[in-house]
């Protein structure tokens, strides 16, 4: 794995052949999201948004911590502001980077994700969790709410009632109850988050570019549209794809009985 450091410290971006790795790298902060951590993810984004050669991405925590939140002091500055004014505290170009990037994005999960950590982890495509993590929105204990898409990601990942007590309550979530309830996709053996994310994602990577990000991008419409329009989508999504180059690679390489060569066009 070479490693690509970014303009900032506190995230570490390196690259696995076609999979590349983001380290949120705040660890004696338990690597909570501040301003400038935000910027860096965000910038970072982009540079793999336009990255040909990067077809999935994993994001965890330095030293065996996902995210414990975001950083409460961002508060002041918030509040110095008029209301609905300057939102670049609460990081709002990187959030809406992330809810629009075109390849799979997977949060490999250890101790905690909670706060704006969960909300992280629930902006992401998949979840792999160590069996210890625990997940939750405990925003309310501190008279705020989640303010980075926490209400609206949370309540269609687990339903109204789950997502209510969740974020009324601010009670935690066992990796195990995270993964019943719909946040996390595996739990495996604490320390081992990183590794089956890694895996996942080369798994992924192999697959034809353009099949995974029509593919993506089908089932996210389902959250912006009635049943009708998802299904009218996916079928445009399905003829783009079928008459790709990929498709035919994957057509007769299934018929010759090979590995398949995709270009992702």
């Amino acid at each position: 794995m070479t490693e690509t450091t970014s303009a900032s410290e506190v995230l570490r971006s390196t690259r696995d052949g076609s999979v590349a790795l983001l380290e949120i790298n705040r660890p004696k902060a338990k690597n909570s999201l501040n301003a400038e951590l935000l910027a860096a993810l965000a910038t970072e984004l982009a540079v793999l948004r336009s990255d040909g050669g990067v077809h999935a991405v994993v994001v965890t925590g330095a030293e065996g911590v996902f995210c414990a939140g975001a950083d409460i002091t961002a508060f002041e500055k918030i509040r110095a502001q008029p209301l609905l004014g300057d939102r670049t505290a609460l990081g709002d170009g990187f959030w809406s980077d992330l809810g629009t990037f075109p390849k799979p994005v997977i949060a490999a999960v250890e101790t905690f994700a909670l706060g704006g950590g969960c909300e992280l982890a629930l902006a992401c495509d998949i979840v792999i969790a160590g069996q210890s993590a625990k997940f939750g929105v405990p925003e309310v204990k501190i008279g705020a709410i989640p303010g980075a898409g926490g209400t609206q990601r949370l309540i269609r990942a687990v339903g109204k009632s789950k997502a209510m007590a969740m974020l009324l309550t601010g009670d935690f979530l066992s990796a195990e109850q995270a993964c019943g309830a719909g946040i996390v996709a595996e739990v495996v053996a604490d320390g081992e988050a990183l590794t089956h994310a890694l895996a996942m994602a080369r798994r992924i990577a192999k697959n034809s570019p353009l099949a995974v990000a029509l593919a993506k991008d089908a089932a996210l419409r389902s959250f912006e549209t009635s049943l009708a329009q998802g299904l009218e989508h996916e079928k445009r999504n399905f003829h783009v794809a079928v008459h790709s180059a990929d498709s035919r690679e994957g057509q007769a390489a299934f018929l010759e009985k090979r590995a398949p060569t995709f270009t992702g066009k």
